[in-house]
């Protein structure tokens, strides 16, 4: 069973719930838990809209922009798939008229989506299908393309691996899951011949890309509680990697991260747990907590450098770093930027389209934003 991670966070933190089987946010009694207010400050970055283009219509976790060279690759829920040039905003190609449930990824050779129904569908570079398989079961994570497949993870926890070319599957993985499973901002990662996935039960897998083969597999984080909501501990966001190290944050759990040059060996863990995942500037890294309090982490040791509270119970979105600046969005539409030395705030942007749940993505020209209504806009970032 999988449940919008907002539903989740609302139930740990004490609120009332009218049914798990609801789509609606829980009301809470607990003024404790009412997102904050935005405060006053004193702007010390400018950011404006460089350009915003229309892609399709609606916005859901499954649904994340990708650059690939100077082309953003981007899906929506209502069934468009694009290709928009980074720097003017022009649309590229446009393709897809059925409802998907996760997309896009892209290596700009291949571009895979998937349905409602569990199918994937590639495109070739110009935005025309080439062939769809059959997954498993529902894919609620976007697909990663790199190294001659196209990779997605099921809901019954397999990662199925599928010829770029052809779309005749050529491995499949697949680890024991916990009764209940979060959905929410994850992506997998592709490194040279690895691919690098998060799991439900708070684990990191790094798979062979050629045979499947699981060359390395490590613990993020334990589940702990007496309930199945308690113990849910998915990773979350995309795992980093950085130089060496390979790190993963898990919800109700942990940040860790391992030295891959060494065997997987644990480097160090803190007590940092994330509902959307983390960003890296190669120096710390980026977390906004259970509570969307924004914290830094030294990402030699794991020591925190700063926080930023101002942001409580916002339900911001997975984080990109934006210059000096780290860009985190909200579920009002604003995007907020803090300073990467100690976690001020340095500038906020209205970008409408209602919540943003799917990740910011950095790129050299500033933030690309996908919208809650299906917009995809590219926010500049200037001293």
């Amino acid at each position: 069973m999988r449940i919008p991670v907002r539903l989740f966070r609302a139930a740990i933190l004490g609120l009332m719930a009218a049914g798990l089987s609801g789509c609606g946010l829980f009301s809470s009694p607990d003024a404790r838990f009412d997102p904050a207010p935005l405060t006053d400050y004193t702007p010390t970055l400018s950011v404006a809209t460089r350009w915003s283009v229309s892609i399709g219509s609606g916005g859901d976790y499954g649904f994340e922009p990708q650059l690939v060279g100077d082309t953003v690759y981007a899906a929506t829920p209502s069934g468009a798939v694009a290709a928009v040039d980074l720097s003017s905003g022009a649309l590229r190609w446009r393709a897809g008229d059925e409802p998907l449930q996760a997309g896009a990824g892209s290596d700009g050779r291949t571009t895979a989506v998937v349905t409602r129904q569990g199918m994937v569908v590639a495109y070739d570079a110009q935005g025309k299908e080439i062939w769809r398989s059959q997954a498993a079961s529902a894919v609620n994570v976007p697909p990663t393309v790199g190294n001659g497949i196209v990779v997605v993870r099921t809901t019954d926890y397999r990662i199925q691996a599928f010829d770029e070319s052809t779309g005749k599957l050529r491995w499949n993985v697949q680890r024991p899951g916990p009764a209940l499973a979060l959905r929410t901002s994850i992506r997998m990662a592709m490194v040279p011949n690895l691919l690098i996935a998060g799991m439900p039960n708070g684990r990191l897998l790094a798979v062979d890309t050629a045979s499947g083969t699981v060359r390395w597999e490590g613990s993020v984080s334990a589940s702990r509680g007496a309930s199945d909501l308690e113990r849910i501990s998915d990773v979350v966001g995309e795992p980093l990697t950085i130089g060496p190290l390979l790190c993963g944050v898990s919800y109700q759990g942990r940040t860790s991260c391992f030295d891959v040059s060494q065997g997987g060996r644990a480097v160090w863990g803190q007590d940092v747990a994330s509902a959307t995942g983390m960003a890296t500037d190669g120096q710390r890294l980026y977390i906004p907590d259970m509570r969307d309090v924004v914290r830094a982490l030294d990402l030699k040791d794991g020591q925190e450098q700063w926080q930023q509270p101002a942001l409580l119970n916002r339900r911001l979105s997975a984080p990109a770093v934006a210059g000096r600046a780290v860009a985190v969005g909200d579920y009002q539409g604003y995007l907020h930027f803090l300073s990467r030395v100690d976690g001020s705030l340095m500038a906020r942007l209205q970008v409408g389209g209602g919540p943003i749940t799917s990740a910011l993505l950095a790129t050299p020209r500033g933030v690309v934003v996908q919208t809650g209504s299906g917009n995809l806009m590219l926010v500049g970032v200037s001293d």
